[in-house]
């Protein structure tokens, strides 16, 4: 897996967390650098969703979590409804993260490498990627993939973005809304379970259909809303 940025890759574990610059990738070529279509949009464009951020962040650390540990035992105590396999795998909605956030008890049970990792993951919430960012966000950035190694945490697509691509990131990370995102979550989620979790190009076109078909109706509903504002 690479970069769509730069030629990043995924499976050259030996230079991960020690090298921060990677080729920039200039064309994209379908077939070559694992590119299977041509982007539908200029990179430019693309915005980096926070919420997704998060997802993917935690994903890293509970994966890398010891599972005979307290603090992974804690996290299956803690969501029942979640499959112990699920929790394995760091699979977390937002509300989830913001129920771990405020449970003081789950740092009880962490070690110090653990504590210092979720302790660097809450502060990359609050003060980079929630809605407002600190001037030091560089410094709680290193500190965060620092800590991540340490823990050894594997180097993905999202840690590698703020690792490699800090200048990629808007200003206005907090205008991006995580109700965006969990709607993005919700609805492609329907997807999946529509195509047995097979991605497709019909996949996509009939997701892309749903929007617009889900547009107006949104715009009513926005539209009888103000009314009453």
């Amino acid at each position: 897996m690479c970069c769509f940025i730069c030629l990043w890759d995924s499976r050259d574990r030996a230079q991960h967390y020690t090298r921060k610059d990677w080729p920039v990738r200039h064309v994209d070529i379908p077939g070559a650098s694992n590119i299977a279509n041509l982007p539908l949009v200029d990179r430019q464009n693309v915005i980096l969703p926070p919420l997704h951020i998060k997802l993917g962040l935690i994903k890293q650390l509970v994966k890398a979590l010891d599972k005979e540990s307290a603090a992974f035992k804690y996290l299956i105590q803690k969501f029942p409804a979640l499959s112990e396999a699920k929790v394995k795998e760091g699979i977390f909605v937002g509300p989830d993260i913001r129920q771990l956030l405020n449970d003081d008890n789950f740092e009880l049970t962490m070690d110090s490498l653990q504590l210092a990792a979720w302790k660097a993951f809450s502060s990359i919430c609050k003060d980079f990627l929630g809605n407002h960012r600190s001037l030091n966000y560089r410094d709680i950035v290193q500190e965060l993939l620092q800590s991540y190694e340490a823990l050894g945490c594997k180097m993905s697509l999202k840690v590698h973005f703020l690792m490699s691509h800090m200048d990629f990131f808007p200003d206005n990370m907090g205008s991006v809304s995580d109700e965006h995102g969990e709607r993005f979550h919700q609805d492609i989620s329907v997807m999946e379970k529509r195509y047995n979790g097979k991605w497709s190009a019909a996949m996509l076109a009939d997701f892309c259909w749903m929007l617009q078909r889900d547009a107006p109706n949104v715009a009513y509903k926005r539209a009888s809303r103000a009314k009453y504002f």
